[in-house]
């Protein structure tokens, strides 16, 4: 599978109309999103053969794979004579395919839990950027090998499209949009612990990690047709504002079983919190929100406590967004927990008082390599009374993580083992919330086994980067409680 990936990528690099890996990445979606649609399609067919139950596909017929990509001869080899390439596939796919599948929300907009209607709002976000037909005849001729209705295919498929949200992720990076690994995506929620029948969001879903591991994690236990049914419509909602990000996450969800994600194409923080109801709120939240970005005073003007931060935004939504009793995993830089302004002392003030933080994660650097060396925690939360105390564990690993060494699954054994009775150890330690100073709840073991990391001098450069953008950040405040500061 990751061959094929492969290959389609080296082709389309080639491609005037590819300018680097958002392009490409985007390119192989909508390919790969349609060649699973047309399986589906052929298995659902198939399916109604046996029952004698018939089945209308969504696609009309001039549209499905088989009849324009990959035509098949009669002993299933390619039908080279009838398969369109050079300008007459780009014709059909720009003035014909793309026209035809965005049409499908308006369509469809009466009943917006239909694959149909996710259809359209997909394609409506996306373009064929290939330039070259004959380049696009040899991406078609490579996807048609993959078959999505072999289970062994389908799971290698979510690992080659976990490389493919990678590579896009490491094209868009200055936009303050990192990809989570997986392997901490599956430690939150195997903290947070979602159940079917609870809600989950994420208010910044990008490609929808959180979602699908999710959907995965709740998927292994024994469940009912009401159950799948639950997870397939009424479960997993998210809101993204980036148009390709957008577009992909509805794949990602649709490729790992839910036909109809609640995903949303917005600027969650434009959302007034005094206007969220408890009909509004969920039971499960989990999310790396962007962080290091600024927002706009009009925005600000949403939330109780301003700040220029999105961190700082994206915890207030999050804290006023989760139900009573509901549960909390959430990415957070380092400077959240230590910083003591007035704005971030008062979120973390509304935190500790009106929430349970129970457990603090505190991650290695470099996690979030190529893209960033910022220091981050995970904070986990509960909607359910003020917090008494603070269980910490501080990652302590054997070598220090690099592009080409991420963080591994194994490598959470510990904090899982030992979080589930918050037990004490040369990581992990309790601090009482009396014992707090000045909101400051960054991680400090007191078992003194903090490792010491010799940095590169340009790790080095950016740690003082981002050291000195809070210090500005902080004056900025400080001048707005003394307007004579600068006379």
């Amino acid at each position: 599978m990751e061959q094929r990936i492969s290959r389609m990528t080296d082709i389309l690099w080639k491609d005037d109309g590819i300018n680097g890996a958002l392009d490409y990445a985007g390119q192989i979606s909508w390919v790969m999103f349609l060649k699973f649609l047309n399986d589906y399609e052929l298995s659902k067919y198939n399916a109604s053969l046996l029952t004698g139950e018939k089945y209308t596909y969504i696609l009309d017929k001039e549209y499905r794979w088989d009849v324009w990509a990959c035509p098949k001869k009669e002993d299933g080899k390619l039908d080279t004579i009838n398969a369109l390439g050079g300008s007459d596939l780009m014709e059909f796919v720009n003035n014909k395919l793309f026209v035809y599948l965005k049409k499908f929300r308006e369509l469809h907009i009466d009943n917006a839990k239909t694959v149909q209607y996710k259809i359209g709002e997909i394609f409506g976000e996306l373009h064929n950027r290939v330039a070259n037909g004959n380049t696009l005849r040899e991406v078609l001729d490579i996807m048609d090998g993959i078959h999505f209705d072999n289970s062994s295919e389908m799971y290698q498929l979510s690992l080659a499209y976990e490389s493919i949200l990678k590579n896009m992720a490491s094209g868009g990076s200055n936009s303050g949009e990192f990809y989570t690994p997986r392997a901490l995506v599956k430690t939150i929620v195997e903290v947070v612990n979602p159940q079917v029948g609870e809600r989950v969001y994420d208010p910044a879903c990008g490609t929808a990690g959180f979602l699908v591991e999710a959907n995965e994690y709740m998927r292994k236990s024994n469940l009912s047709t009401e159950d799948l049914e639950k997870l397939k419509t009424d479960t997993f909602n998210g809101i993204e504002k980036t148009s390709l990000s957008f577009a992909m996450g509805i794949m990602n969800m649709i490729l790992h079983g839910v036909d109809a994600p609640n995903i949303y194409k917005t600027n969650t923080l434009t959302k007034e919190l005094s206007s969220i109801e408890e009909k509004d709120r969920y039971e499960v939240i989990l999310a790396n929100p962007p962080f290091g970005g600024q927002e706009r005073e009009q925005i600000q003007n949403n939330f109780p406590i301003k700040s220029k931060a999105t961190e700082l935004l994206f915890l207030q939504h999050m804290m006023k967004s989760v139900k009573i009793g509901g549960r909390v995993g959430l990415v957070i830089p380092e400077g959240v927990l230590f910083q003591t302004n007035n704005a971030f002392k008062d979120v973390k003030k509304m935190l500790l008082e009106d929430y349970n933080l129970h457990t603090i994660l505190s991650l290695p650097a470099g996690i979030f390599l190529p893209y960033s060396n910022v220091k981050t925690n995970v904070i986990f939360f509960n909607r359910s009374g003020g917090t008494t105390d603070i269980w910490y564990y501080e990652m302590n690993l054997a070598k220090k993580l690099t592009k080409n060494k991420p963080i591994r699954y194994e490598q959470f054994a510990e904090f899982l083992e030992l979080q589930k009775t918050r037990a004490l150890s040369d990581n992990s330690w309790i601090v009482k919330k009396e014992d707090i100073k000045e909101y400051d709840i960054s991680a400090k073991n007191p078992n003194g086994n903090e490792a010491i990391v010799h940095k590169k001098p340009i790790e080095i450069i950016e740690t003082i980067e981002n050291n000195t953008k809070e210090i500005l950040d902080l004056v900025s405040e400080i001048k707005k409680i003394v307007p004579s500061f600068t006379s």
